[in-house]
């Protein structure tokens, strides 16, 4: 659950300018994803969450909202956590909260046809091709949970994550033969992901 900004797009090069109102916010998205988690003591633990990473979609907004859909990127977003469970290692019920890192980038990444005439109209040709690129980042993450045992093997276990992410967005767009405008977008994204899974200790 996105809880996105977005700066206006900047024109860097050959002419720095800002196409001012433009903006972009991103659609929720679910996937599947698990989790390894290893005990330390009866109560320290370190996790490593992984998972099918989501496809986002980008949407238009001021000025490009007539636009529609921006475009899509899949995202990657590995983390590392050091939990702490309260309670002792046999009880049903086990709260906790965990503070870690994730390593986000982004692979296929692809801009809609109504967002590269867009950017080719700002640089006088509509036609004109964009490419994008998002810069991969470091991210926080502040994590709190519940866990219940249904016996000694199995369990429930649902969390709440929120994550400190922003990207900035490199877009190239080749206005003509011998012109290539080069702008940006910084996006900031500030996640709130919920994860509920079935677990097994061996």
């Amino acid at each position: 659950m996105p809880q996105d900004s977005s700066t206006p797009i900047a024109i860097t090069s050959p002419t720095p300018r800002t196409l001012p109102g433009s903006g972009a916010t991103v659609n929720k998205a679910n996937t599947l994803g698990f989790a390894v988690t290893s005990f330390l003591t009866d109560n320290w633990a370190a996790t490593l969450d992984l998972g099918v990473p989501p496809k986002y979609k980008l949407n238009g907004t001021g000025t490009l909202e007539s636009v529609g859909q921006v475009g899509t990127a899949k995202q990657w977003a590995p983390a590392l956590l050091a939990k702490y469970y309260f309670g002792e290692a046999n009880s049903q019920f086990r709260p906790s909260i965990g503070l870690g890192l994730s390593r986000v980038h982004y692979t296929n990444i692809e801009l809609s046809k109504g967002f590269q005439e867009y950017i080719g109209a700002g640089v006088g040709n509509k036609n004109a091709v964009t490419t994008a690129d998002l810069k991969a980042s470091w991210a926080p993450v502040f994590n709190a949970g519940l866990s219940y045992a249904i016996d000694k093997d199995w369990s429930v276990n649902f969390s709440v994550s929120y994550l400190k992410m922003k990207t900035k967005a490199d877009l190239t767009t080749k206005a003509s033969a011998t012109t290539t405008v080069l702008s940006n977008t910084t996006m900031t994204i500030n996640p709130i992901v919920t994860y509920l899974n079935i677990g097994y200790r061996f």
